[in-house]
């Protein structure tokens, strides 16, 4: 769903798929913000002999904009390589993994960071070793303090890094959603389906992702003067594949292209349509102008009318009025500029773009509220994105017209639009996050995997 096999070429090729973006100051190293890009989504975590990895084939990257163009003015690039320690065996592990240079373990990748700027490239850290996935108790013991742990790396210059698997964090009911947005907690106003209200069910508890993470000071990604920087992720391949024969392998040639992007949660899944979906996701944010139409005039919004009868007047008029929904278009393509929200904005410039968009100089809040900016929370999203945060409900509402009042004080919302949810918090995650880099959760094991 927050990128979850969300357009079609991209949901055949999910080593490069990327699930998630995170951004947000670090709540234990205020001087730092945490950048966080998903990838391969919806991993069972008893997914072996072959257990899931990176590509080797694949650059990701994560992508900053601070000069207010919406462009990539910084962004950090990882390449991975895979050894085998046992190649003449099938396994993916021989004995206990009790270390990241265990020689039980028969499958290990490492990776390159390089850096890219305007002055150029280069390589900033090399052969930096993943943990292993989590394959159980006999294989992976005591698997944080032996692996996932000391994947942390230090690469100087007050970076640190990790690249590996970690325990989905995003929690959502995916049955619920796109089964015609039957939302469990209203489904007695669904118009096709009238039941019973209900809890939400999360689809992604107990599953796995691959997390790329990177810590580095605010003062190496801001310009002077200048505290918001847009984020999002992308993956690139190579243009030619080329097949060897008879058994040889391939090889890959040309310049890198990009095939998947990901900035804001549920962008492409919820707002771009399904016959665009490709194209935007081989585009760079700054040409995100041409897709500004389905923010302004989008289709959930006029569904949910539809959906729940009689619930949705107000959202149902502001519909038939073709007002171009210019609360959207703040949140998602520019920013919000100063004096909506007091004492806030995260404006990045006139350049209409999906990114995430981080005021650094808000601090991490001591208790977080889930539904960010919606909640009184600063540092929470649309300002960034915390692992905690409820963005679900938070667009779901906004969508239904709650953030309208920000743009025409004489819209009154919906009672519905202040209600919307899923039913789901951050409690219906059993591997919850860490309080410390990477944040992202010990991965479930596949030993005891329901």
């Amino acid at each position: 769903m927050s990128s979850h096999r969300e357009a079609p070429e991209i949901s055949k090729d999910p080593v490069a798929d990327s699930t998630d973006v995170y951004a947000f100051v670090s709540p234990d190293r205020p001087d730092t913000v945490t950048l966080i890009a998903n990838y391969i989504p919806l991993q069972s975590p008893a997914g072996g002999p072959n257990f899931y990895e990176f590509g080797d084939d694949v650059l990701y990257k994560i992508h900053i904009s601070n000069a207010g163009k919406s462009q990539s003015d910084l962004a950090f690039g990882f390449r991975f390589h895979t050894k085998f320690t046992t190649p003449d065996s099938f396994l993916y592990n021989t004995g206990p993994i009790t270390s990241l240079n265990s020689p039980n373990w028969n499958s290990k990748q490492f990776y390159t960071v390089t850096r890219w700027d305007h002055s150029g490239h280069r390589v900033i850290a090399s052969n930096l070793a993943c943990p292993p996935c989590n394959v159980g108790v006999a294989s992976t013991p005591n698997y944080e303090a032996n692996l996932g742990a000391p994947a942390v790396h230090d690469i100087g210059n007050g970076i640190k890094v990790f690249a590996g698997q970690r325990a989905e964090q995003f929690y959502v009911d995916l049955g619920a959603i796109f089964d015609l947005g039957d939302l469990r907690p209203f489904q007695h106003l669904n118009a096709f389906h009238k039941m019973a209200d209900a809890h939400g069910v999360n689809a992604t508890n107990r599953l796995n992702v691959h997390t790329i993470a990177i810590q580095i000071p605010i003062s190496q990604v801001t310009r002077p003067g200048h505290h918001t920087i847009g984020v999002w992720t992308s993956a690139e391949r190579q243009r030619a594949r080329i097949s060897n024969g008879e058994g040889a392998g391939h090889k890959h040639h040309g310049p890198f292209t990009q095939v998947s992007r990901l900035g804001n949660p549920l962008f492409n899944e919820v707002i771009v349509p399904i016959g665009a979906k490709d194209r935007w996701n081989r585009l760079a944010p700054q040409w995100d102008n041409q897709f500004a139409k389905y923010v302004a005039h989008p289709e959930l919004a006029k569904l949910l009318p539809v959906l729940y009868p009689g619930v949705f007047p107000h959202l149902a008029g502001l519909n038939a009025s073709g007002k171009a929904r210019a609360d959207l278009q703040a949140i998602l393509l520019t920013g919000i500029p100063a004096g909506i929200v007091p004492h806030f904005s995260n404006f990045t410039g006139p350049v209409p773009a999906d990114m995430l968009r981080l005021n650094t100089k808000i601090k991490p809040s001591h208790k977080p509220n889930v539904l960010g900016v919606l909640g009184g929370d600063l540092a929470g999203f649309p300002n960034g994105r915390r692992i905690v945060d409820d963005v679900v409900s938070i667009e779901l509402r906004a969508i239904a017209g709650l953030t309208v009042p920000l743009v025409d004080p004489k819209y009154k919302p919906d009672a519905a639009a202040g209600a919307l949810t899923d039913g789901l918090t951050g409690s219906s995650v059993k591997n919850g996050p860490l309080s410390h880099f990477p944040y992202m959760g010990v991965p479930y094991d596949g030993f005891h995997n329901p």
